[in-house]
């Protein structure tokens, strides 16, 4: 490669990664928690949950209890387990008996939607069931920035084009001395080669990590949010309907509406049963219940194949009620559409949903080792323009620039734990606006943390006071977690709530981590 397109890959590479260094943080360590999503959920609810737990749903109970304060007949209503927890997806669709349309419109589609407690239970709209998982996994591709129409999906695509710009480039840039520069670590040099050899030798350990998440991250939020506009309009002539049917992997059989009442008692946990025992080793996530009362009624269950036997697929069975004769199905296990087994494998290596918790810990640790690659980048480049020759005015604007970096994105860590424990001891009090009061706790208390640390004008002071406040109340998260519900994480342990207790674990290990590094560094300071 010549002098002159090294350069330029150089710099591209140098002002690509520092123009969304905080932003590309922020998405760093908000979906690195979000592996931890289901866990953080069943935790500050103390909802722990275990394998197979919607199979094992009472659906006769749940629907009569449904039924006893809303008008069912006529409805298509699904049930579906979206994510690891109790609290099941539920919707109702409007009525197909017209004499029932007028009053179910009355009721707004709201009613329609709702997240369901099968054993309280209880009915929460999307704001009463926010929680923390929730607040991380929509941080990690901006959601709350959506002030204007998907404007935060868009800045999240731009940071993601922009990252694996930055992946590419930086490959480009140490390709010739990537393998020899990987076993080199020098503590006691100056400033910017610390940074530079941490830089590296972590950045090609996550390489394949990062590299990886750029992709799917593009694919997931360029390609849904930004380009299925104009490929509707020029592939599809602006047709939505034709489009959504291309994409579309499973075939859809109409059951009409007939009017007349089923003249029979239905148990629905039967059909669970039936589809547990044709395919034993599936995974049911869902299930359907098509013209709810009608003599034309039929129950369709779902699910996916384990991990361990496939990373992408679903199947189904669709039983007609009248006789119990399984009038259509798809076998998890059998040929899988090219659009489905892409996306689904794009999705699964994204979401690191497979291989249990090993996976867990191994994406988790690369997650928040990509984080400091992004850090060990913005220092790199503020040491490297430290020079006389550049003039005080520059300087001086590219310190503070990196004081804001650093107390933004360090900031995160202390106040996630804050936001931990004051959501776990207080956000029962806010049942009807959950949502809001976390978006409170969380948002001004990073806001009020990143000022108070900007006060000080001091990058070292500030890594050391987020590890300090970090590791502190992280090892207050279990406490809290105990004070309010009695779950020790030893309790936790012994009564498998395993949920509940890899949380706990969690924030004791950085807590100790935390403080190691501190101590560390302490030793090197000599203070």
């Amino acid at each position: 490669m010549s002098p002159r397109v090294y350069n330029i890959v150089f710099h591209t590479h140098t002002i690509s990664g520092i123009i969304i260094s905080v932003l590309l943080y922020v998405i760093f360590f908000t979906g690195t928690l979000s592996f931890l999503r289901d866990e953080i959920n069943a935790w500050e609810r103390n909802e722990p949950i275990a394998e197979g737990y919607f199979e094992r749903i009472d659906f006769d109970r749940t629907l009569k209890q449904l039924e006893a304060e809303t008008q069912l007949y006529s409805r298509d209503i699904n049930f579906s387990q979206r994510f690891f927890e109790r609290r099941i997806t539920t919707f109702m669709s409007p009525p197909k008996d017209t004499t029932l349309q007028k009053e179910a419109r009355q009721g707004g589609r709201r009613r329609n939607f709702f997240y369901l407690d099968t054993e309280e239970f209880t009915k929460r709209d999307y704001t009463g069931n926010y929680s923390m998982g929730e607040l991380f996994y929509r941080l990690h591709f901006f959601a709350p920035l959506n002030f204007y129409s998907i404007s935060g999906y868009y800045l999240a695509g731009l940071v993601s084009l922009l990252f694996l710009f930055a992946v590419v480039t930086g490959i480009i840039v140490h390709w010739n001395k990537i393998v020899s520069a990987f076993f080199v670590f020098r503590p006691g040099a100056k400033w910017k080669t610390i940074w530079t050899d941490a830089h590296v030798a972590l950045g090609v350990i996550g390489l394949p990590y990062q590299f990886m998440f750029a992709f799917t991250g593009v694919y997931f939020i360029v390609g849904y949010s930004v380009m299925l506009a104009p490929v509707k309009d020029f592939l599809f002539d602006g047709n939505a309907d034709k489009m959504n049917e291309s994409m579309v992997y499973e075939k859809r059989p109409d059951y009409p509406f007939e009017g007349k009442p089923l003249e029979k008692t239905v148990s629905y946990n039967t059909y669970i049963v039936q589809a547990r025992d044709k395919w034993p080793d599936m995974e049911i996530n869902g299930m359907q219940l098509i013209n709810y009362g009608d003599a034309n009624m039929h129950v369709k269950v779902m699910g996916v194949p384990s991990y361990n036997d496939a990373l992408s697929g679903g199947g189904y069975v669709t039983y007609r009620v009248s006789d119990n004769i399984a009038v259509d199905e798809k076998d998890p296990y059998g040929d899988t559409p090219y659009i489905q087994a892409s996306s689904n494998l794009l999705a699964r290596l994204h979401f690191g949903d497979f291989g249990g918790y090993g996976m867990k810990i191994i994406y988790l640790v690369l997650g928040f080792i990509t984080c400091f690659v992004i850090l060990s980048g913005v220092m790199i480049w503020l040491v490297a323009r430290d020079k006389k020759n550049v003039s005080s005015s520059k300087r001086t604007f590219n310190t503070w620039l990196v004081h804001i970096y650093m107390a933004v994105c360090l900031g995160m860590y202390p106040v996630t734990a804050f936001t931990f424990i004051t959501v776990k001891l207080f956000a029962d009090d806010f049942p009807d606006d959950r949502k809001g009061f976390i978006y409170t706790v969380f948002f001004w208390s990073w806001l009020v943390l990143a000022l108070l640390l900007l006060l000080k004008r001091n990058t070292g002071f500030t890594n050391r006071a987020t590890l300090f406040l970090g590791g502190a109340l992280g090892l207050l998260v279990p406490v809290a977690s105990g004070i309010k519900t009695g779950n020790w994480p030893w309790i936790s342990l012994s009564a498998g709530y395993s949920q509940i207790f890899v949380v706990d674990i969690f924030w004791i290990s950085l807590s100790v981590i935390a403080f190691a590094v501190l101590l560390k560094m302490r030793k090197k300071t000599g203070t």
